[in-house]
């Protein structure tokens, strides 16, 4: 297991772990609770032994024997056998009576207890339990970090990670001590290894951890043999427990510490390592959140990669958070409340058990038992064991039962008594001996059948149990075949599940694109609709000013036409004045002029059409467009037209530019106007606007009916002369107002095209003058 404290600088970790006098912290806990749980079972000293590759072997009692022997012929043992009294400094911190213990221990093994002390000071490892050599060359260092001139300390080696064969990091050459007890393991924590621990006094400390302390307790328990009296002797039976505490150095902030030099250098390795601490927790949360097989950066740091196997999900990961109530670590205490609420979310696997040895369980209660009788018994036949004279053998007891034999010295020749005593008691003895080898023959008779028996009887048993064994073994067989087929069974919804999971994951993934894309659509679509309002706005705005536009240009038009309209009725009205003025003035006599004169000055004759008859209207032939959907101009401009520098221009709202008039154009049209340019008689170009209405003939096609002519010119206002009125005008005037509308006079006037002329059609006069 891994069991260690976070928290800031000056929150109380070291103190969560170590205690003080009166009140043992975790570290002493823990030791109590391991020593008084496997107190009566552990194994004597040097029977397990750890090896370089974080294995540990077994010893049998004869080579833990010489190891001791060896041990305690060294001249100072690092481990006496002897109980010594306990620092007063320490002493207080542990707690002697036997107030908690596991209730689940294995009685039928044996346990040994190791333990190791390091610490990682700026991302490096170094042992505390190591004795160093003192070199008086090497320049020494003190705990304040500073090299001095003394014999005391060498600066310690640092360390290195390995991986062992079951994947397991541990610390290579590092210090292992075997303790027996929790006094004994405690004064190595703090005799050996915590006062050479880096610490040193900042602002926000006195006695600050520079460095990241880990004290390691290995448990090996092996089982016992079938006897129960002695260690099985096979290393794969052999179980190796780790608990790990760890005490962390603080995170610091530099703006508070004011830290500089080395502590700077310190502070920041801290706050690295804890970093990588956070974000291996969080690639782990993030991989068991998402499915996801993101790689944990355990070796950025020799803290993570040291505890690689714990988070992997060997063993169980327990942190205790420290917090400092003062108000100036407010801020530092609300990240590490976060890091602890994110590590619950994380869930470590739990590791495989370990299959059992097979051995009948109750064997150290069996030997125990047999143990007592055994003492019991040779105390009643006449005390303990060692204690009485030594048991004669059963030969000793055959030759006892013979009578003696008579003394065999002649003292004479005549002694005739000693020979017969002599042959008297072979005889007896030849006797007895026939009746013991005849009881002897009875008894191996006795036991040879008994043994007959016994083996026809274990014969049968023997068959019974063959019998059942096969049984069990086709049980055994179908279970095995039933447990494959759960296997591959369990294999299949496996890979179901790992496919369903893929398959969520694809479409939680494709859920977010969707719910990214609705988002951005609908922002879209919200800037989409915002324009358009703006836009129709906008719109509103300028229909309302065109509008209004129109509404000033119309009435500036109706305006002009209503002034053009006055200025007519005056000159008609003026006209009318002269005409009337003329009519009544009475005729004044005029000189008679030559005859030629009067001849040159007389008018042509030409015939004059009658006035038009009164009668009914009669309808148009050609059906005209309707204006009230508004006028659509079709504007023929000859590709020779000029353009002229006058200030009035021409401008048709509405309209279609043509060089050549098309039955396409005039289809969609409704009026009609021609540009047409020519030399006046000053010589200046004269442009004439002739301006006509289409219609539709008969026959499906366009027809066009000139209606009006605009003449723009321009003339210089030296050159021009002024004609007064005659005081007598001629009655003749009167014709020649009249003289558009001789029918002569209008065909006189045509559109004409020439046949092969690029120009277009152009205004021309084609009848001579009378």
């Amino acid at each position: 297991g891994l069991l260690f404290t976070y928290g800031v600088t000056g929150s109380g970790k070291t103190h969560t772990m170590t205690g003080s006098p009166g009140d043992g912290g975790l570290l002493p806990r823990c030791l109590a609770m391991i020593f008084n749980s496997i107190g009566p079972f552990q194994a004597k000293r040097f029977v397990f032994k750890l090896d370089d590759k974080n294995g540990v072997d077994v010893q049998s009692e004869v080579e833990a024997l010489l190891e001791r022997q060896r041990r305690e012929a060294l001249p100072t043992p690092k481990t006496p056998a002897g109980k010594r009294q306990l620092d007063p400094e320490f002493a207080d911190m542990i707690d002697a009576q036997d107030h908690c213990r596991a209730g689940d221990v294995d009685e039928d093994n044996v346990y040994g207890v190791f333990v190791s002390y390091i610490e990682i000071y700026n991302n490096y490892i170094y042992d505390l339990l190591e004795e160093a050599p003192c070199d008086p060359i090497k320049p020494k260092w003190n705990n304040c970090n500073t090299p001095v001139r003394n014999g005391d300390f060498v600066p310690p080696q640092s360390k290195i990670l390995r991986e062992d064969q079951n994947h397991n990091m541990y610390v290579t050459g590092c210090t292992e001590v075997e303790v027996k007890s929790t006094e004994e393991a405690f004064e190595v924590f703090w005799r050996a290894g915590q006062k050479k621990r880096r610490i040193a006094n900042t602002q926000l400390n006195r006695e600050s951890s520079r460095s990241h302390s880990v004290f390691i307790i290995k448990l090996a328990q092996a089982p016992l043999d079938a006897d129960g009296d002695n260690v099985l002797q096979e290393k794969e039976q052999i179980t190796l427990s780790q608990l790990s505490l760890v005490d962390l150095a603080g995170s610091e902030r530099t703006n508070r510490t004011k830290a500089e030099g080395n502590r700077l250098r310190e502070a920041g390795n801290i706050n690295q390592s804890l970093m990588t601490l956070r974000t291996c927790i969080e690639v782990l949360r993030e991989n068991q959140l998402y499915g996801t097989n993101k790689m944990v950066p355990y070796r950025d740091s020799k803290l993570t990669h040291l505890f690689k196997n714990y988070f992997d999900g060997e063993g169980k990961v327990r942190m205790i958070v420290c917090v400092n109530p003062k108000a100036e670590d407010y801020e530092e205490s609300l990240q590490v409340m976060r890091f602890a609420e994110m590590t619950q979310e994380v869930e470590v696997a739990r590791p495989l058990d370990r299959p059992l040895c097979g051995l009948t369980p109750g064997r150290r209660l069996r030997n125990q038992a047999f143990r007592e009788e055994l003492s019991r018994k040779l105390e009643l036949r006449g005390g303990p064991v060692g204690a009485g004279p030594e048991e004669p053998s059963p030969a000793e007891l055959f030759f006892q039962s013979f009578p003696p034999l008579p003394s065999c010295e002649l003292l004479d020749i005549n002694d005739d008594q000693t020979l017969p005593k002599l042959i008297e008691a072979l005889e007896q003895r030849h006797k007895m001996r026939q009746m013991l080898a005849e009881e002897f023959a009875k008894n191996v008779l006795a036991f040879k059948t008994m043994l007959q028996e016994f083996d026809s009887s274990v014969a049968s048993k023997e068959n019974y149990i063959q019998g059942k064994l096969a049984e069990k073994e086709k049980t055994i067989t179908g279970q095995k075949t039933e447990l494959e087929r759960l296997e591959k069974k369990i294999k299949t919804l496996e890979y179901k599940i790992e496919i369903l999971e893929k398959t969520a994951t694809i479409y939680e993934e494709d859920k977010r694109n969707l719910q990214q894309e609705l988002e951005s659509k609908s922002q879209k679509l919200q800037r989409q609709a915002s324009d358009k309002r703006r836009l129709e706005a906008r719109l509103q705005g300028m229909v309302a000013e065109t509008s209004l536009k129109w509404e000033k240009e119309c009435e500036r038009r109706v305006a002009a036409k209503q002034l053009e309209m006055q200025n007519k009725l005056w000159v008609k009205d003026e006209k009318l004045k002269q005409l009337k003025a003329i009519v009544t003035e009475p005729r004044a006599e005029r000189p008679e002029r030559p005859s030629r004169e009067r001849e040159r000055e007389k008018p042509l004759p030409r015939s004059v059409s009658p006035s038009p008859a009164p009668s009914a209207p009669v309808a148009p032939l050609r059906p005209r467009r309707s204006r009230s959907a508004g006028e659509r101009w079709v504007d023929h401009r000859p590709p020779s037209h000029v353009p002229t520098e006058t200030l009035l221009q021409p401008r048709v709202p509405r309209a279609i530019t043509v060089d050549a008039p098309s039955e396409r154009a005039l289809a969609r049209c409704d009026r009609y106007l021609l540009t047409h340019q020519e030399l006046a008689s000053d010589g200046e170009i004269q442009t004439k606007l002739i301006k006509g209405d289409v219609f539709k003939t008969r026959g499906g096609g366009q027809a066009v009916q000139f209606t009006d002519i605009e003449t723009l010119k321009q003339e210089s206002p030296t050159g021009r002369k002024r004609r007064s009125s005659p005081p007598n005008p001629d009655p003749a005037g009167d014709a020649a107002d009249s003289e558009w509308t001789d029918v002569e006079t209008r065909c006189s006037v045509a559109v004409e095209m020439r046949a092969g002329s690029a120009l277009g059609p152009g205004f021309q006069h084609h009848a001579q003058p009378k």
